[in-house]
């Protein structure tokens, strides 16, 4: 190749941060040209969400400047959306615009899965980004004043989660500790206040440690959470939802966090894909697309039982380090190097100084966890962006 490849990173996520900070860090002066494509100029950390959606954080805290983050000398950072990938042509089609690659980097992230469920998607809030968060802060409060005006209506104040994976139980535990204070602020009596968590799975946080499990529902239990366990949201509506087993919920609030598929440009690209997802080689590539690879919700990679791992921030972190040797290499005419995904633990948090996780071969629960998972939070922030971020974004509350 005769001219500087060029790399183009679809995405700031995890994933796609991560990769192009390695790749400023590793990539010599005029080595390639590298561009990070994303639709907002901020990288917001997903696993933070779920706090200012409650109402029990600022939003602001949950994003970081995309600029303040990477070298403009190194990386170009283009603030636009992707319309579509032509893989056969090495093209990928902007809103404003259309940009050639020689190395793609697909970390888009996913979107929400509705699994078909009748209205949810019209009639639900989801916890994807910053402005989506706010939104759901914003219409919790709404009720409340809805309420104040309507004092009959006492399916304002009914909440419904659906969904008992790490985002529902979390934002379940934050969303239990702001009640009591949306009560005295609109001084509304607390026992007016309902909070269900519908799950379909025979159990909360499926795959986690049984034990671990029984002790958050009970914490959450006594913050006033009313567990659905096992039953499937079969409609939702406007003003209600309809459960499996026939139950009619009366709710003008559902935060659907029950699923998550990948990007639909992966399928409208032609590749081969399962709900928006590609399973990738050893090397973070799509069969057949040397020069493709695919980082975060949009990849799956097996565990050594045959399923795939789920599309976890850690999985991501871990995934882009290797992608940025594998992309580095590539240009060298080096080795690249498999990928192998190394679970650092699993922490889950319930509110305020609350949570339960596995670190260290141990089970962990109550102020332990909640401090883990601090730690966990701000050890991303000092990957992304060293102390300074640390000590303007660490999470002390």
């Amino acid at each position: 190749m005769s001219r500087i490849p060029r790399i183009v990173i679809l995405g700031a996520g995890y994933g796609g941060i991560v990769t192009a900070l390695r790749l400023q860090k590793e990539l010599n002066y005029n080595e390639a040209d590298v561009t990070l494509v994303n639709k907002h100029d901020y990288h917001y950390i997903t696993t933070h969400l779920h706090m200012p959606a409650a109402g029990t954080d600022d939003p602001q805290n949950a994003r970081v400047s995309i600029l303040k983050l990477i070298d403009e000398f190194k990386i170009d950072f283009v603030k636009s959306t992707v319309v579509q990938i032509r893989p056969n042509d090495r093209k990928v089609i902007l809103e404003d615009g259309t940009l050639s690659y020689d190395y793609l980097v697909i970390g888009l992230g996913g979107e929400p899965e509705t699994f078909g469920i009748p209205g949810l998607k019209e009639n639900a809030h989801f916890i994807r980004s910053i402005n989506s968060v706010r939104l759901i802060r914003e219409h919790i409060e709404y009720q409340f004043a809805r309420f104040k005006k309507e004092p009959h209506r006492k399916d304002y104040l009914t909440f419904v989660v659906g969904g008992a994976g790490f985002t529902g139980i979390e934002f379940i535990g934050e969303l239990a500790d702001r009640i009591p204070k949306l009560c005295k602020e609109f001084d509304v009596d607390p026992s007016f206040v309902k909070i269900y968590n519908v799950e379909a799975a025979p159990t909360a946080l499926p795959g986690f440690d049984p034990e671990l499990v029984q002790y958050a529902m009970e914490v959450l239990q006594k913050k006033g959470v009313t567990f659905k366990i096992g039953v499937a949201l079969k409609e939702c509506m406007p003003d209600s939802i309809l459960l499996a087993n026939g139950e009619e919920i009366k709710t003008h609030t559902v935060i659907w966090t029950g699923g998550v598929r990948g990007n639909k440009l992966i399928e409208e690209a032609g590749f081969e894909a399962m709900r928006g997802r590609i399973k990738v080689d050893e090397h973070l590539r799509i069969p057949g697309y040397d020069d493709i690879f695919v980082v975060g919700d949009c990849s799956i990679v097996m565990n050594e039982e045959g399923r795939p791992y789920p599309p976890t921030a850690q999985m991501a972190i871990q995934q882009a380090e290797v992608l940025a040797h594998n992309l580095v290499a590539s240009i060298r005419g080096s080795s690249l190097k498999a990928f192998k995904y190394e679970s650092k633990g699993t922490v889950a948090s319930l509110g305020k100084n609350e949570a339960i996780g596995v670190a260290f071969n141990r089970k962990l629960k109550g102020g332990t966890a909640a401090m883990l998972k601090k730690m966990i939070d701000m050890r991303y922030l000092y990957i992304i962006g060293g102390i300074p971020l640390v000590l303007r974004k660490g999470y002390f509350r």
